[in-house]
């Protein structure tokens, strides 16, 4: 049998809900992944497949048939693999975790708005942005979970949903400073949320160090692997890899590295 083959971007948070999902289920071997270099146009096949969108993950069933969209995805796979089901099965709980997945997209938004932000007068409007997302999540968290730690009492389809973003997030922390007020009650329960996605161990699948070093160029203002004036080699390079790479400059406000002080290419 002819396996699904997503083709997917390496460190891609939308791609990463899938294979959270497929985690959770014990079935990561249920799909294939291909890799696509988002520093390269797209091949053109690629584009036939997508009907020339470019957005990333896109899945491709052994029909030939053609699927888009992470949430999309993420419920065919919860459909098509039945063991373990990871969204809720009764009708009011399912209900509750998508009133909470509907406030994903504002939230992506705000967090990547803040750290591809090159006017630093607006970094104060843009953290309280944030932050005002972040104690909406809480409340709904106070007011409908019934676990300690996760919405209900396991890591899952909302779960799936929100901690690939949590830890993109960690670009905010290192670029802006971003963080939680500790001890300020209305962030408690999101951060205990936060925490224990992160830490769960279907969620493995990338590192701290990792988001850090490839989001420079977005901490930059630069998005899916375009170049920055004065550089050749985009922070989303397969290679030099990552590991090797030393840690880029916290000021996003300031000069901006070069290829070489980012690692990217052999000092001149």
């Amino acid at each position: 049998m002819t396996l699904p083959l997503v083709y997917h971007i390496p460190v891609c948070p939308f791609s990463q809900r899938l294979e959270i999902l497929l985690a959770l289920k014990g079935k990561r071997d249920a799909v294939q992944f291909q890799v696509v270099d988002i520093t390269r146009p797209r091949p053109e096949r690629l584009l036939q497949l997508s009907r020339g969108t470019t957005a990333l993950p896109i899945m491709e069933l052994a029909d030939g048939h053609v699927l888009k969209e992470s949430m999309v995805l993420l419920q065919y796979l919860d459909e098509t693999l039945p063991e373990k089901p990871v969204a809720q099965r009764d009708p009011y709980r399912r209900a509750v975790e998508n009133m909470l997945c509907r406030m994903e997209g504002e939230f992506t938004t705000a967090g990547y708005t803040l750290v591809m932000n090159q006017d630093a007068t607006r970094r104060g409007k843009l953290h309280e942005s944030l932050l005002a997302i972040y104690a909406r999540l809480s409340d709904f968290l106070s007011h409908h979970s019934t676990g300690d730690s996760f919405l209900f009492e396991e890591f899952g389809w909302a779960e799936c949903v929100f901690t690939p973003m949590f830890m993109r997030f960690w670009f905010n922390e290192y670029y802006e400073g971003f963080e939680l007020p500790a001890g300020d009650a209305r962030y408690t329960r999101v951060a205990q949320w936060v925490q224990a996605c992160i830490a769960h161990p279907a969620a493995q699948q990338v590192t701290r160090e990792e988001i850090v070093k490839l989001y420079y160029d977005y901490a930059r203002g630069a998005g899916n692997g375009a170049p920055l004036p004065g550089r050749t080699v985009s922070s989303f390079a397969f290679s030099p890899s990552w590991k090797t790479r030393p840690w880029p400059p916290h000021d996003k406000y300031g000069p901006a590295a070069t290829d070489a002080q980012l690692g990217l290419v052999a000092p001149s």
